[in-house]
Order: C-alpha cells, then sequence, then structure tokens
C-alpha cells in the first residue's frame, strides 16, 4: 500500500513539472529569438526527476528517468550541458551538403597547400598562377589577419547582418571555396566522417553531384521536351545516359578511393571515420534551365536504381532563386512522373525553406504541399513556411500519416532566413506527429556541429533526454538505409516480433532469432547498434 502510494505521488509530481515546463518553454523560446544568448539557457522550474514523455508515449525506464533528472540539473550550465550531448549518441546526418560541411580551417590549408590564389575584394579563390589584385592562398599560413578574413567571407564566423543579408552572405561563400573544394573531394570525405564518429553518429547520408557536367552537356545536345517521358526517352537514346552513368560512378570510385587513402583505412590503425557508413543523394542544382534540371534528376535516378552507394535525389540552391521560384511546379512533376519509373530511388527535397519577405506570399503556398502530394517525397528539406502553406493543417496530417520527415536544420535556419525560437516550426510539426530529424545542412559554413544542433534543440525547446533520444531513432528510422527496422512501431519504439524477447533492444545480445533478423537488416543492425550505444551512454551518466 505505501509503495502504490508512493508510486501516485510520484506520477503526480512528475505531471505537474510537465506542466510548469509547458507553460515556461515559449517564454524561453521567445526570450531567446529577442537575443539572448542561445546557451545560457534559465533555470526550470523547482528541481524534479526529469520530465515524463508525452501522451501516447511509453514509460520511461528507471535508467532514462535518472538520466532525464542529470539532464533537468545541467540545463542551465552550459558547459555540463555541451558534455553531456556531446557523449549522447545521436543517430545520422540526413541533410549535408559535402562542400559546406567541411571546416572552413581544411578549405584554407588545401588552398595554400595546392598554391591556389586568392581574389582581392571578393576573396574568391582559383587557380595559379596568381594575378595582380590577387594573393597566394600560401599566406593565410602566416599572415593572421588574412586567414581571418578569409575565414569571415567562406563562412558565418562573426558574421552580422548589414548591407549583406545572411541569406546572401552564406550561399555567396559557396562560390569562394567551390574551387578549392572541388579538387580534394577524398579530403573532404575524411573530415567529414571522422567528424561523424567523432559526435557519436552511426551514418550519413552526403549531398554530391559526380559527373553534373556530363548530365548538363548531354541536356544541352538534346534540348527541352514538354513531353518528359519522350524528353526521358531521347537522354537514353544510343546509350547516352548510359555513358554519364558510368563517368559518375567512375568518378565515385575515385573520390572513395582518395577517401580511404586519405582516412587511411587500410592502416594497421585506421581513422575512425572509416567505420561510418555512409551513402551519397545526388544533388540537382534547381536554378538551371529546364532541360539541365531533367537530366540531372535522370541521372540521379539512374544511378539511384543501378548502385547501392546512391539513395536518392534532390534539388538544391537556393529555393527563392528566379528560375527556382519559375518552374518549382514544373520541377515537382518532372520528380513525380519519373517516381514509378525508378522504384528504387529515394526522394528528399528542399522545400520551405521560406520565411515572409524573401519571396512574394503566394510562393509560401504550395512548395511543400507540392513536394509531398506531387513529387511524393519521403522527407522535406527544411520545411520552415509550414504556417503559411495553403491547408497546413491537412498536409501535416498526410505527413504524419504518410511518415514523411522533416530535416530540421535549426542553425541554418536562423542564419539564411532569420527564423528560431517560437517562430520556428520545430515543435509544431512534434506536435502534429510529423516525423522530426535534426541535422547540420552546411556545418562547416554554419562553424557549427550537430552536437550544437542537439544541444539548441535542448536549450530552446526545453527537450528531455528521451525526446532527444527519439529525435537520434528518427534519424535512422527515417534513413534510406536497405532493410527493415527495428521498430514495430515508432509511436513507443516497440522492437519487431523477431526482436521481442529482447525487449529493449541493445541491453543485452540479442538471441538468435533477432541476431538472424538483424544480419538480414542494415538498418535494424545499426538501430540496435545505437540502442546498445543508448544503454552504455546512461550508465555512464548514472556511474
Amino acid at each position: 500500500m505505501i509503495d502504490r502510494t508512493l508510486r501516485r505521488l510520484d506520477g503526480t509530481l512528475h505531471r505537474l513539472d510537465r506542466t510548469l515546463r509547458l507553460l515556461t518553454r515559449n517564454c524561453r523560446a521567445t526570450l531567446l529569438a529577442l537575443g539572448l544568448t542561445l546557451l545560457a539557457a534559465q533555470p526550470v522550474a523547482a528541481e524534479a526527476p526529469g520530465k515524463v514523455p508525452g501522451p501516447g508515449s511509453p514509460a520511461l525506464t528507471a535508467a532514462e528517468r535518472r538520466v532525464s533528472a542529470h539532464l533537468d540539473r545541467i540545463r542551465d550550465r552550459p558547459a555540463a550541458l555541451a558534455a553531456f550531448v556531446r557523449a549522447l549518441p545521436k543517430g545520422g546526418e540526413l541533410h549535408s551538403h559535402l562542400f559546406g560541411a567541411v571546416s572552413t580551417e581544411l578549405l584554407m590549408d588545401l588552398a595554400a597547400a595546392d598554391g591556389m590564389c586568392v581574389e582581392n575584394g571578393s576573396l574568391r579563390a582559383f587557380a595559379p598562377p596568381c594575378p595582380a589584385g590577387s594573393r597566394p592562398a600560401e599566406e593565410l599560413r602566416t599572415d593572421a589577419a588574412f586567414r581571418r578574413q578569409v575565414l569571415r567571407a567562406w563562412s558565418m564566423q562573426d558574421f552580422r547582418p548589414g548591407a549583406e543579408s545572411g541569406h546572401d552572405h552564406f550561399f555567396a561563400a559557396f562560390g569562394k571555396f567551390s574551387a578549392v573544394a572541388a579538387r580534394h573531394p577524398g579530403e573532404l570525405l575524411a573530415e567529414v566522417a571522422n567528424t561523424a564518429a567523432g559526435q557519436r553518429q552511426f551514418y550519413s547520408e552526403l549531398m554530391v553531384s559526380p559527373n553534373a557536367a556530363g548530365a548538363d552537356a548531354l541536356a544541352d545536345r538534346v534540348g527541352y521536351d514538354a513531353d518528359l517521358a519522350r524528353m526521358r526517352r531521347k537522354l537514353l537514346a544510343g546509350g547516352a545516359m548510359d555513358a554519364a552513368v558510368r563517368a559518375a560512378r567512375q568518378e565515385t570510385d575515385e573520390h572513395l578511393a582518395a577517401f580511404r587513402a586519405a582516412a587511411r583505412c587500410a592502416a594497421e590503425r585506421p581513422d575512425p571515420g572509416c567505420a561510418v557508413p555512409f551513402r551519397f543523394v545526388w544533388q540537382v542544382a534547381r536554378n538551371s534551365a529546364p532541360e539541365r534540371v531533367f537530366a540531372q534528376i535522370v541521372l540521379a535516378m539512374e544511378l539511384a536504381q543501378r548502385d547501392p552507394r546512391f539513395v536518392a535525389v534532390n534539388l538544391v540552391q537556393p529555393e527563392d532563386g528566379a528560375v527556382a521560384l519559375r518552374d518549382y511546379s514544373l520541377h515537382m512533376r518532372m520528380i513525380g512522373e519519373l517516381r514509378d519509373v525508378y522504384p528504387r530511388a529515394h526522394v528528399t527535397l528542399h522545400a520551405g525553406e521560406l520565411a515572409p519577405g524573401l519571396v512574394k506570399p503566394e510562393d509560401l503556398r504550395f512548395h511543400i504541399r507540392e513536394a509531398v502530394h506531387v513529387a511524393r517525397a519521403e522527407r522535406i528539406g527544411h520545411g520552415v513556411d509550414i504556417r503559411h502553406e495553403d491547408g497546413a493543417d491537412e498536409l501535416m496530417a498526410a505527413m504524419a500519416e504518410r511518415r514523411v520527415a522533416v530535416e530540421a536544420a535549426l542553425t541554418s535556419n536562423d542564419q539564411i532566413l532569420g527564423v528560431s525560437g517560437a517562430e520556428h516550426p520545430f515543435p509544431l510539426y512534434r506536435e502534429r506527429g510529423v516525423p522530426v530529424a535534426l541535422a547540420t545542412d552546411d556545418a562547416g559554413v554554419s562553424r557549427i556541429d550537430v552536437s550544437h544542433e542537439y544541444q539548441r534543440a535542448a536549450v530552446v525547446y526545453d527537450l528531455s533526454y528521451r525526446e532527444l533520444k527519439d529525435l537520434a531513432r528518427a534519424s535512422l528510422e527515417h534513413a534510406f538505409l536497405p532493410g527493415r527496422s527495428l521498430w514495430r512501431t515508432t509511436a513507443d519504439y516497440r522492437p519487431v516480433r523477431a526482436c521481442r524477447a529482447e525487449r529493449r533492444p541493445g541491453t543485452r545480445t540479442p538471441g538468435p532469432l533477432c541476431a538472424a533478423f538483424l544480419a538480414a537488416s542494415p538498418k535494424a543492425a545499426l538501430e540496435w547498434r545505437q540502442e546498445a550505444a543508448f544503454t552504455a551512454f546512461e550508465r555512464r551518466v548514472l556511474a
């Protein structure tokens, strides 16, 4: 009787604690949006033993409850919170552009080593010889002021909006360092993979564009045809697209060989990134002519259909660009019509990376909807303007039902769009049951890592340990990995029948039936690996 009474009292206290936190959450997010220091979170209401999960969620385990209580105690201590989040297993990276993911320091060092030049004024890097009006990149090694100047031009370091907006500075950075990045795909992949390992991630999907020039040349030769099926036949005629696919695969072979060399994957003590699996998403330049966009989409889907290293297609470049806006519906129709032709090709799309004032109001009303309903995207990158979409409630309900995940890049959205805190739809998507995974977008340009994004989410949106844990789970659940999921349902993260006897995956060695299931599914195997990492993390925190 006493035990039962204590348990009821404990549950009442937790419900009260949750209510207090919900009342203070919007206030804290608003204050942070007004410019208070991001990670200097205000103390929460009276200390309690951790937040309980939301309605419909399974009960916390004893370990989760104690870790959540620990998180609450350190929530207003940024250094302790940063250490906690760094050690937290964080699933996979689903939205990362390779060129933008690497550190600016690596790019500057590579430019110096290659003897490249930096143009005065624009600070654009280019191949030697260095004419008047430029400086040798080698001076980046010795001139601290020059190095700082280039660092700021090639990233968002120290950026303050003024004559140039965050949007314009962010996208302009790529044109300044792309000539460097294009020369060193192996070194870029090695740094990104090593960073993922150090950030306690288990998988990455990286956006790249091998043989984009070949696709463009083929498109220019064929020309545009409003009959998309006929245009595809023209692209395939005479084996022309087959040749483009072969060239893209050869380029990828070379890049991966360079990666293995840079990361010393064959050495006795290889870099940790060698153990992190990654796949490629072919990124299409959406601000190109229609025939080029279509040819790139076809190449991307041909690769995803034939080569397991490629899993999906995406559209990149500013969504507010003149051509991207003009042809948005056409692009969605292009992808939608090719979906049935290439059933193995997944689709994730930048959609709704817009905000009022950046485009006309009518351009905020349909981008996410068409990405979901016309292109049949399985994931949406950014999705920031959802509140301005026509029928937003119906759209989010459809996304929740179809499990269309949102790749949320909180810092990127703040830097590019000026949308953060209570104005950001991150909590709205979660409240409506739309799957959400945190992503970095362009970590190098933004000067962040994925731990920063988890810490930002924990502080701004007052997330519990279970909520952080489920964000990490969602990133692997919605990864384009082959095989069945470990989870029978993600509503309560209960394992499939084959692993039902284990009850809490990752807490012990799987039995024969579960082991056979994991061996047949790369996705489930990675999800199990993450659950084991959660178990080890909880033990370390509570030690």
